[in-house]
């Protein structure tokens, strides 16, 4: 997108005057978002923090259209995307959900899933749904996972153990080229070792791709050893935006307290 000076913008996701209600008119109603906005600009990779009911997910899914806001703009690389169904968003918008089994299909094989993904955004016709001459190029792919998974095309996803699906996922994900990658706690289902590696080819993924990436973490560590930029969430407001020299020195202790300090504005 071209700027008003007629540059190309540095800017690739905005969220403006964002307004969002849950249980509007009942008891329970929680207005979290209340003129909200947030900038990104291309090739960040931003790891967003912050307690439970902080807006976290909630941004996600504005973003990506699982939910829509009550008001305010959703763009992304220029274009107004607030009429586009989630489906439609999913073109350019990858997300890596939680769950392992959420990005995959398991009662296919690895195979059929990466020829799955290799046909998204596709028109399909009658023909084979896996072509020969892609086999060495999937092989290929899985070769940079180091997971073996090479060696298993033809096994059910349903077999593999959790941090191999979600290694599988992120690939399926980012085969076919995307303007923005959600990650969704992608590595809080998995253990300390496959968490550590998943974490390791999502960085790799995202600089050797050149992605712009969203990333919500619990992990405190992982949010600062990972991204450029370091965002933390509370109540529906951005309490700390730390990047470049700010975001380096910064150590776990610091998050800590800042989460000590929202506590005990809250009265917990």
């Amino acid at each position: 997108m071209l700027n008003d000076s007629g540059q190309k913008s540095d800017t690739l996701v905005e969220m403006r005057h964002i307004y969002k209600t849950f249980g509007r008119g009942t008891s329970s109603e929680v207005a979290l978002f209340s003129d909200f906005s947030l900038s990104v600009r291309h090739g960040s990779f931003v790891s967003i923090i912050g307690s439970n009911g902080s807006g976290k997910t909630t941004l996600l899914n504005i973003l990506c259209g699982s939910i829509a806001q009550d008001a305010g703009d959703v763009i992304i690389d220029g274009k107004n995307i607030n009429s586009l169904s989630e489906f439609r968003r999913s073109r350019y918008i990858g997300r890596v959900f939680q769950n392992p089994a959420t990005g995959t299909c398991p009662q296919l094989t690895v195979l059929e899933n990466l020829a799955l993904a290799d046909n998204k955004g596709k028109s399909f016709g009658l023909g084979k749904g896996i072509h020969k001459s892609r086999m060495d190029f999937y092989r290929s792919q899985l070769e940079l996972l180091k997971m073996g998974l090479e060696n298993k095309l033809n096994i059910p996803v349903s077999s593999l153990s959790g941090g191999q699906r979600q290694a599988l996922a992120l690939l399926i994900c980012t085969m076919t080229p995307l303007k923005l990658l959600i990650l969704d706690e992608h590595t809080a289902a998995l253990d300390p070792k496959s968490s550590e590696t998943v974490m390791e080819l999502t960085d790799h993924a995202v600089h050797e791709k050149k992605l712009t990436a969203l990333m919500v973490t619990h992990n405190l560590k992982y949010a600062l050893r990972f991204g450029d930029r370091l965002l933390m969430l509370h109540r529906g407001k951005i309490i700390l935006d730390a990047s470049g020299t700010e975001k380096s020195t910064m150590e776990i202790h610091d998050l800590t307290s800042r989460f000590d300090e929202i506590s005990l504005e809250d009265g917990i």
